[in-house]
């Protein structure tokens, strides 16, 4: 009697995670129960998620995740439904979503296959690569012309990653600089503290754009990786990413998603009314039709 005893709490104890798992609300459970709903933005991701002039949240991707919104209070019934707005940086965007302090995140985040071991990704909506943001005029045209120059990236992106790793395997001496956001990374080589900014080359668009003299600055090299981008969500949650996924291809079908890059990629954009010039990419025109949710390696 005592093994069996024994065993039957062996087996509740391995039983136990299973059943915190199982008992966890799906975000549409939450919602639906809360009557809130949490959107994270970024402050400075031209054109994908960033404060405008009056300080309120704004940019491609946060028109597509006020769609999503109209979808959620749909399959909740929550007509009522509360939208509150988070900030949320390149290092602490993950651990918000995880512990619940927002339920989607709408910026400039990199599917990728290490971060899908922690959260989910919506159908990839951009591709992007890494080149550099400097002074006009600096004679750069890949990572090797910053053999021992100094060099900032975001904190926490999969740029500072990248740029990392081949500088160790290139033996290039940069000294790279994390900086806690886009805006201080850009001021870094606005300021001279940094020769080059690495990082996804449609944000250095959206940052010479917003610069104080945006003809003081240039985006220049050959991108040194192609990524997508995807909206990010809590990890073991298929009836969100359903939804999510879902408007997604409403709006790619119904070519209200051309007409939303058309307005925050090839025309004149807030705060400062500077067209990107940022033609579609083949990458993103096929996937158009695909609604693939395929991470970067």
């Amino acid at each position: 009697m005592k093994k069996l005893a024994l065993k039957t709490v062996s087996l509740l104890a391995l039983a136990a995670p299973a059943l915190v798992v199982a008992q966890t609300p799906s975000t549409l459970d939450k919602i639906k129960a809360s009557g809130q709903m949490t959107l994270a933005y970024r402050e400075s991701s031209i054109p994908f998620s960033y404060l405008d002039d009056k300080a309120q949240p704004s940019g491609f991707a946060h028109e597509i995740c006020l769609k999503i919104v109209e979808d959620v209070k749909k399959a909740t019934g929550r007509a009522d439904l509360k939208v509150n707005m988070q900030a949320v940086t390149s290092a602490n965007r993950i651990p918000l979503l995880q512990n619940g302090t927002i339920d989607i995140e709408c910026g400039s985040t990199t599917n990728n296959s290490e971060r899908g071991k922690q959260v989910q990704f919506a159908t990839n909506y951009f591709y992007t690569g890494t080149r550099f943001l400097v002074k006009a005029g600096t004679q750069v045209k890949s990572i090797d012309d910053l053999k021992g120059k100094t060099v900032v990236s975001t904190t926490g992106t999969t740029n500072f990653k990248i740029l990392r790793g081949l500088n160790e395997e290139k033996k290039l001496g940069i000294d790279l600089l994390g900086a806690k956001d886009h805006s201080e990374s850009a001021l870094m080589v606005e300021s001279g503290r940094a020769v080059a900014f690495g990082m996804d080359d449609i944000l250095l668009y959206g940052l010479r754009a917003s610069a104080q003299n945006p003809a003081s600055l240039a985006v220049v090299g050959d991108p040194i990786q192609v990524e997508p981008y995807a909206i990010m969500l809590r990890l073991d949650d298929p009836s969100f990413k359903k939804l999510v996924d879902g408007t997604l291809a409403n709006l790619m079908k119904s070519g209200d998603f051309t007409k939303l890059y058309t307005k925050w990629f090839q025309s004149p954009i807030p705060p400062k009314g500077i067209n990107l010039n940022a033609p579609m990419s083949q990458e993103l025109i096929d996937n158009m039709k695909a609604l693939s949710d395929k991470p970067a390696t």
